[in-house]
């Protein structure tokens, strides 16, 4: 298959349908411990799931009413969500929750059988933001990350409910996390990673301040995570990993520097990573799959214009 970005080959094609299986498949293995043992994940995984299916475009492969019905009973009475029935509501599976039923077209079903509506889940949301920094918790128990103030951002983004948090001095938080090589860490003076990155310039692409970024400085350092055999890496002198395809790709992609990287070679990179027997995409080549790295090496795909996979959002 061609690439639609830079026209060129790859020596191995997308194995839609053996994905779309695959992920299918997850569900019906309840009676392994791998299930049980990833519950942590379950809301996670349905949205990482869900998301891939519709990028290879098949979005009904899973049941919507039983999906809807799955995420509604993980909210919990302040209005969050939990990975699963009986967890304790996070920002992240709330973020999660809120996609899901976005992708599904089933917001108004938080109106109808959620608890207290959409607004109810952004009081959640807003009720983490730290009032002195401009930060965000994950939880109750008061973990600061810059991935909870950009899951902030887009949940309260996809409901309508940006207003009710204090933006600009978010923002300013995330000024404060930029580094001199032009990158972003997990909260200030921390190091540069590519994942942290992608939700600091994530978060000022929805609020609009994309100007506050020194793009060239920052393209220099996220292209030059690609490695000699295509991958992305997330910081200096670490493996290459497919789920970077997207942190790095879509963080490019935000501020217009995607092409300063090699689109053909990062395709084969990722395709190489995908088991075309049984479906699924690893970490890297060879290695066993997940519907984690499914996901985000799609999206990576998505991210390059590949045939065959639906175009992506970067932010």
């Amino acid at each position: 298959m061609s690439l639609a970005s830079g026209g060129g080959q790859t020596d191995q094609y997308l194995c839609v349908q053996k994905h779309v299986e695959y992920i299918k498949n997850l569900d019906s293995r309840r009676d392994e411990l791998e299930y049980w043992l990833t519950e942590h994940l379950r809301l996670n995984g349905i949205y990482w799931g869900l998301t891939a299916l519709h990028l290879l475009g098949c979005p009904q492969a899973l049941p919507r009413e039983d999906t809807i019905n799955f995420v509604l009973s993980c909210q919990r009475e302040n209005g969050g969500f939990g990975a699963a029935p009986g967890h304790d509501a996070h920002m992240l599976y709330t973020v999660s929750a809120v996609q899901i039923l976005v992708m599904l077209d089933a917001v108004d079903e938080l109106e109808k059988r959620g608890l207290g509506g959409k607004q109810k889940v952004g009081s959640f949301i807003a009720g983490l933001q730290d009032k002195e920094t401009g930060s965000f918790m994950g939880d109750e128990w008061g973990e600061l990350d810059t991935r909870f103030l950009y899951g902030a951002f887009n949940a309260l983004s996809l409901l309508g409910l940006l207003d009710t948090i204090d933006v600009p001095k978010a923002v300013a938080y995330v000024q404060k996390c930029e580094n001199l090589d032009g990158g972003y860490g997990i909260h200030p003076g921390a190091e540069s990673h590519s994942g942290q990155v992608f939700t600091c310039v994530g978060a000022l692409a929805i609020a609009g301040r994309l100007d506050l970024i020194n793009k060239d400085r920052l393209g220099g350092w996220l292209s030059e995570r690609q490695v000699d055999n295509g991958g992305f890496n997330g910081r200096p002198e670490k493996l290459e990993d497919a789920c970077y395809s997207w942190w790095v790709g879509a963080s490019l992609a935000m501020i217009d520097k995607l092409h300063w990287i090699n689109g053909d070679k990062l395709a084969a990179f990722i395709l190489r990573c995908q088991d075309p027997e049984n479906g699924g995409f690893g970490d890297r080549p060879g290695n066993m799959v997940d519907v984690f790295h499914t996901h985000f090496a799609l999206a990576g795909l998505s991210l390059l214009g590949y045939d065959g996979v639906e175009e992506v959002d970067p932010v």
